[in-house]
């Protein structure tokens, strides 16, 4: 099938997915209202076969050391597959089903399998790491751009709970406030990479890594509009709110650098399968 866009709806909700850059889903929208950032960087793209930096974007790979190109110098960052053009494999109204094949730069032959699927009021996302050779290392992750704010006059917004938000006023709506319960903060280097220290989680301004054992769970509430759940049975979840457009959460299996400090072996008979959900009601 072509790798052009295509729209996946189901009630008022609607998602635009781009297969031809990343595999990403490059609009979410319920109710007319546009959830993600707009822009081929933004949306909502996968991160494989790792996800956020990689130390000096090298790994160990046994004996060996894999060296990764640094598109974040000094490190490399967020993976290959966002760089790359998906197939479709197959498509209905509400689902869709890419693939794509790891290349140079990634050493190993592998597939990546995503399932992008849509109802009334939630938005399931499900990826699979597979190889039919040898084993590797590897990560999943999702990175979401959520709009700060989804339009509708001049609010001035503060903190509630433990939101990302700034507490700006704004002539686009009230801004978006994020809220979870996190067990451990992974404390955060200099280098932007974890240190191998768990921390009492801190409030934002955030461009870290929570630790959530009973699996992922953070509210993003526009006020008067829409509150969006993400969860995965996933453990890990980096929230990055530092920006003025938008604010990004995202499930992953494991820490930044993870080839590194918490690597997940892909295998002949064991692929490396995540899954998340974004689950919305009308305020």
């Amino acid at each position: 099938m072509s790798d052009e866009d295509f729209t996946l709806t189901a009630g008022d909700a609607e998602v635009t997915v781009r297969p031809g850059n990343g595999g990403r889903v490059g609009g979410l929208r319920v109710g007319g209202a546009e959830l993600l950032r707009q822009g081929d960087r933004f949306g909502c793209f996968p991160m494989v076969p790792w996800c956020g930096r990689i130390r000096d974007g090298r790994f160990r790979d046994g004996a060996d050391v894999r060296q990764m190109p640094l598109n974040a110098p000094p490190h490399a960052i967020h993976g290959t597959v966002r760089d790359g053009a998906w197939k479709v494999a197959r498509r209905s109204a509400d689902e869709a089903v890419l693939t794509y094949d790891l290349v140079d730069p990634w050493p190993w032959p592998g597939r990546v399998t995503q399932i992008i699927a849509l109802t009334e009021d939630a938005l399931t996302l499900s990826m699979a790491v597979e190889t039919h050779g040898s084993s590797f290392p590897a990560q999943i992750g999702w990175h979401p751009w959520f709009n700060r704010n989804l339009g509708g006059g001049t609010t001035e917004t503060g903190q509630t709970g433990q939101p990302a938000g700034t507490g700006r006023t704004t002539e686009t709506g009230a801004a978006v406030q994020v809220a979870f319960d996190a067990a451990w903060q992974e404390e955060r280097g200099a280098d932007h990479l974890p240190t191998g220290n768990r921390i009492e989680p801190k409030p934002g301004p955030w461009d870290d890594c929570f630790g959530m054992p009973d699996g992922v769970s953070v509210s993003l509430t526009w006020p008067g509009r829409l509150r969006l759940e993400v969860t995965s049975p996933e453990k890990w979840v980096v929230v990055y709110d530092e920006q003025e457009a938008a604010v990004c959460v995202e499930p992953q299996t494991g820490p930044p650098d993870g080839l590194n400090t918490l690597p997940r072996l892909v295998t002949p008979l064991e692929p490396l399968e995540a899954t998340t959900t974004w689950s919305w009601t009308r305020l």
